[in-house]
């Protein structure tokens, strides 16, 4: 079935709607067909890239129709990085099938009773909104394909964003539209200096280059962050960059290297360097500051995340006398949120970078009802945990994307606290972790907050109460 549909071209497909991970649908001889690129209200002719017995996935190859939902994408750079996949779709709409794909997955996968999905909460800036955005170097760079037919010999070296499904090739991003103040100018500038100065870009396959990887981290309050990561130890040449970003951009609060010679990008247990300013930057919300360390996870919409954990404040309804454990806690942002609310906030965070923030974080802000621990959390949540700490009345639960591990789960199933608060980035793993709970548990309100407009990502809040 696979060969005999792939390249086959359907023709005048009517796109209905958005489907899953960004993509929408239509239908042809009864079978759905997947298409990339396209906007409900298209009519497309379509070529087949994947061909299953129930159904088809395609790129448009020619368009009879454009939709009335279609906007004009503002970035030169959409269609190819993958970063935004909806820029080509209105904000309304965007948010109209966000709050369709949390209640799509409740009906499918958690098969619950659930109360009508409110309105999608949406960003007030749907453009330079993230405060952290993680670029690539690389001697591979991706090249369209009228660069290739060309016959010119292009520079290979690139500084942006991974090509979807495609490891060692990067797009060389010229303007990113997700992330102001200084971080179009810092990866900009660091690429020229790069290029004259003859280093190396990394070469992933090979496992070799000076410039690896380049991190860039801001605040609200004006605070910046950048890591370097280098894939040599050549101090002359780390040397040089450092001193070359301290100079170019004095306005840095937080500069920061780390050697990386593993196969992959992550550094949690590696050592970083501060070159100069602090080891930190500091971001805030409500009156209180929460310090962010390179290896700290934080909401990458800081203003949306306000928004956010307004929400699943106003969903713990806290009177003042309860106990909370917050799992997954971070850096402690919404521990600290809701302590003032609380008359304890217990939080587990499998990082202990993190939770060493989340600690002074209590500490800046005067807070002395709050304890951290840090371990995995299916380790930590255990019987001797649970008998050396008094018993949850709130659970606020914000995991990963994979969402809870089952023996965590049958673990608050046993805890029994009145109240559960679940904030999630990924509503699919959200629905299989309440169909779990709702053993003890119903649905008690759903909330979608658009944390990353542009993209087909949703946060999801769920209210669970224990069943009388």
């Amino acid at each position: 079935m696979s060969r005999k549909m792939k390249n086959k071209v359907i023709t005048n497909l009517l796109i209905e709607r958005i489907a899953s991970e960004g993509k929408c649908l239509g239908h042809h001889e009864e079978k759905v067909v997947f298409v990339t690129g396209v906007a409900p209200g298209d009519v497309v002719d379509v070529r087949i890239t994947k061909g299953k017995s129930s159904f088809m996935e395609g790129e448009p190859v020619n368009f009879h129709e454009y939709s009335k939902e279609r906007i004009d994408p503002f970035c030169s750079h959409f269609g190819t990085c993958g970063g935004c996949k909806w820029q080509h779709i209105n904000y309304d709409l965007q948010k109209t099938y966000k709050r369709q794909q949390v209640l799509d997955q409740f009906q499918r996968i958690a098969k619950v009773e659930i109360p009508e999905v409110m309105p999608t909460l949406g960003s007030e800036k749907t453009r330079y909104y993230r405060n952290k955005l993680d670029f690539t170097f690389s001697n591979k760079k991706w090249l369209t394909v009228e660069q290739i037919q060309s016959g010119e010999d292009f520079d290979r070296s690139a500084l942006g964003f991974h090509i979807p499904k495609m490891f060692d090739k990067i797009v060389d991003v010229d303007h990113c539209y997700l992330q102001g103040n200084i971080s179009n100018d810092v990866r900009n500038e660091l690429r020229t200096f790069a290029l004259a100065n003859g280093l190396t870009f990394y070469d992933i396959r090979g496992q070799v280059g000076l410039l690896r990887n380049l991190i860039i981290r801001t605040t609200s309050t004006e605070q910046s962050m950048v890591i370097v990561q280098f894939g040599e130890d050549d101090p002359e040449g780390i040397q040089k960059v450092m001193e070359f970003l301290n100079e170019k951009f004095p306005q840095i609060t937080s500069l920061l290297y780390v050697i990386n010679t593993k196969g992959n990008e992550t550094f949690h247990d590696l050592d970083l360097v501060t070159f100069s300013g602090n080891d930190f930057i500091e971001e805030e919300m409500e009156g209180l500051r929460f310090r962010i360390g390179p290896k700290s996870f934080y909401q990458t919409n800081s203003e949306q995340a306000y928004e956010l954990y307004k929400v699943a404040r106003d969903f713990a309804d806290l009177q003042g006398d309860e106990v909370v454990y917050d799992l997954y806690t971070g850096t402690g942002t919404i521990a600290n949120f809701v302590a003032k609310k609380a008359k304890q906030v217990i939080g587990i965070e499998y990082v202990p970078a993190a939770i060493e923030d989340a600690k002074i974080n209590s500490q800046i802000n005067g807070i002395d009802n709050t304890l951290f621990y840090a371990g995995d959390m299916k380790d930590m949540l255990n019987d001797e945990f649970i008998a050396n700490h008094a018993a949850p009345d709130l659970i606020i639960t914000d995991p990963p994307r994979a969402g809870m591990d089952e023996k965590v789960v049958q673990m608050l199933l046993r805890l029994n606290a009145p109240k559960i608060v679940y904030v999630s980035c990924n509503p699919a793993t959200q629905a299989r972790d309440v169909a779990l709970l709702s053993e003890k548990y119903k649905v008690e309100k759903i909330q979608p907050v658009d944390m990353f407009p542009q993209t087909y990502h949703v946060e999801n809040v769920v209210l669970l109460t224990l069943k009388s």
